[in-house]
């Protein structure tokens, strides 16, 4: 068999450094999954509403680490309420939700809150008579875990999240509302969470600050390996996530 000359060995080379990327896909891959949170068959219905009145009704969603996923979906659609049952604020009437590898009804919630999961919101919920750092260091108290020297943790995750160490003894109303939500994402990762839940966490901010809150989030999941769970209107938010997960209205 006759040798493959240079120029053929060349071009192999080249067609394989060169052959297309597959395109994203939004849709959920189910060949290898690191899940950390599963959504099985859950339903909520209000204790005062009737016997088939229900706010969600069998919903079955998977999250995995090192993904950015958004839910959305129109108002009254249940958005809020699963973010809920996401938070262990309300529990499943039916079906369940499991949290690596354990189901929310078997764990002590409040650890969960203050440990596993970190939570922000559109409004901020800041303490505004605290400074930034405050607001951090009180988060880590509450977790309960040993973190030596707060105040350098909480500056060093500022810096993480685009601000500097000036502004860590700044009042909270001081801050301009894409400051605030850097303050609430350096916040939320005070105790050094699996999970991430942002509720809105763009819907007051402009869209060149957004883009920039959007991108911290989409680091926190492909480099920290971190799941990010956005619940939004945004279609910028929906264009910059892995995953999109549509609530429908409950008929």
């Amino acid at each position: 068999m006759a040798n493959k000359n240079n120029n053929d060995v060349t071009k192999d080379k080249l067609e394989k450094k060169v052959s297309p990327k597959k395109p994203k896909n939004k849709e959920q891959n189910n060949s290898s999954k690191d899940i950390i949170l599963s959504i099985k068959n859950a339903s909520y219905r209000y204790s005062d509403a009737e016997e088939n009145d229900y706010a969600l009704k069998d919903i079955n969603f998977d999250f995995e680490r090192g993904k950015m996923y958004a839910i959305r979906g129109r108002s009254g659609t249940g958005k809020t309420t699963l973010l809920s049952l996401i938070s262990g604020l309300e529990r499943c009437s039916e079906g369940q939700i499991i949290f690596d590898g354990k189901s929310l009804k078997d764990m002590n919630l409040d650890k969960y809150r203050n440990r596993d999961i970190g939570i922000v919101f559109q409004s901020y919920n800041l303490l505004p008579f605290m400074t930034a750092s405050e607001n951090i260091i009180l988060s880590m108290d509450a977790s309960g875990l040993k973190i030596k020297n707060k105040k350098a943790k909480a500056i060093e995750l500022m810096e993480k999240v685009g601000l500097k160490e000036t502004y860590a003894n700044r009042k909270v109303l001081r801050l301009s509302g894409g400051e605030q939500q850097r303050v609430a994402i350096a916040r939320s990762l005070s105790y050094n969470p699996k999970m991430i839940i942002a509720d809105e966490p763009t819907g007051n901010l402009d869209k060149q600050t957004e883009s920039e809150i959007l991108d911290i989030f989409k680091k926190l999941a492909h480099e920290e390996n971190k799941c990010v769970i956005i619940v939004t209107h945004s279609q910028n938010v929906c264009d910059m996530v892995d995953v999109i997960y549509d609530l429908k209205q409950v008929k």
